[in-house]
């Protein structure tokens, strides 16, 4: 998760700023980019939800090392068309990763009787993200930004294929196991999980641009990211024990509030107050709704749990292909982050509103 999530889909939005600058790219530029990734992503969620053979850990491993490729290749050209394509595939890379590291890993936990074990898996992508963006601020060339983000995630990778066994043989096989029809509550838990995407995105990927962009808080750029990605490692613990006691569904609906809070901050006026505030909101929220929302589409149904958690992560990235785009045009449109960001907080409502109804 710290190789494919924390780091091949979020090492992005450090160097984006230094980025932007050295080509003269514009916003809308910009968030297209980041759309690709997303796009990518949606491609791999549905993807994955076939029935590939193999193990998986054999389709893990290589799309780590498809992770790994994609973002040192970013930093060896200065192409658009090829910007959109290294990350179109480092998209597809990671929502394998996501998927079936957490199928194998959730499964695991579940034989073993330690399902509770599940937050640190998560917290991967909080630990990835903080120690990209440390590592990169303490670099000033984006190219070299994106080789050193390559070969942190070549790191985490090498001890993913140390560490992770064969599959567990009592594991559900991708070949074997019937797959159930959605519930109406799995289908409202999916349209809210689509919500999120788009309420977190804008946010996750603009939010060191908006500190870059202001003179009076632009001394926080080296941090801001680092702060995000601090704030969402012990969230996962957090978020997933409030809701082994008060219920996942409705601790989903509170983080998508409290997330909701923490885009709306940054819409309001840019301080180092609300930046921060944002910053923590934000981060120490997106991994636990990550985490609740797979958690639940692993108990709506049965069998194995990867075809759900591949229609979840294809309805989150549908909202993450928009966020960035829309963001990224309006703001051109505008010069500013705050129509999107209060459209992004509207969304995240919407979606704990639906996850209650769902709950109901």
């Amino acid at each position: 998760m710290a190789a494919g999530l924390g780091i091949g889909r979020f090492v992005y939005t450090p160097i984006l700023p230094p980025m932007v600058e050295a080509l003269g790219l514009t916003n809308s530029q910009a968030g297209l980019i980041a759309s690709a990734n997303f796009v990518g992503y949606f491609i791999g969620a549905l993807l994955a939800a076939l029935r590939l053979p193999g193990s998986r850990r054999a389709w893990l491993l290589g799309f780590l090392a498809v992770n790994v490729v994609c973002l040192a290749a970013m930093g060896l050209t200065v192409s658009l068309t090829l910007f959109l394509l290294l990350r179109l595939v480092a998209g597809i890379a990671s929502a394998f990763i996501l998927i079936f590291s957490s199928a194998l890993v959730l499964d695991r936990l579940a034989v073993a009787g330690r399902s509770s074990l599940s937050a640190v898996h998560f917290a991967g992508v909080g630990a990835g993200i903080a120690a990209s963006a440390a590592l990169v601020a303490t670099l000033s060339d984006w190219r070299i930004m994106w080789f050193a983000g390559a070969t942190l995630a070549f790191i985490a990778s090498v001890a993913v294929w140390a560490m992770v066994p064969a599959d567990h043989p009592s594991a559900a096989t991708t070949t074997t196991t019937a797959r159930s029809k959605p519930s109406t509550r799995f289908l409202l838990l999916a349209a809210a999980y689509g919500l999120f995407g788009f309420g977190y995105i804008i946010t996750a990927t603009f939010i060191v641009a908006m500190v870059r962009g202001s003179k009076e808080i632009a001394a926080l750029e080296p941090y801001i990211w680092v702060m995000f990605g601090l704030a969402a490692v012990p969230s996962v613990s957090l978020w997933t024990w409030l809701g082994q006691r008060f219920g996942v569904l409705a601790m989903f609906a509170v983080a998508a509030i409290v997330e909701a809070i923490g885009v709306a901050a940054s819409a309001l006026w840019l301080t180092e107050a609300t930046v921060i505030l944002s910053s923590v909101l934000v981060g120490g929220t997106f991994v636990g709704l990550t985490a609740l929302g797979l958690i639940a589409a692993r108990h709506e149904g049965k069998g194995d749990p990867r075809g759900r958690i591949a229609l979840m992560t294809a309805a989150f990235s549908a909202g993450q292909i928009l966020g960035p785009v829309f963001a990224g045009y309006v703001h051109d449109l505008t010069g500013s982050f705050a129509v999107p960001s209060w459209c992004a907080a509207a969304a995240l409502v919407l979606a704990a509103f639906l996850c209650r109804l769902g709950k109901s």
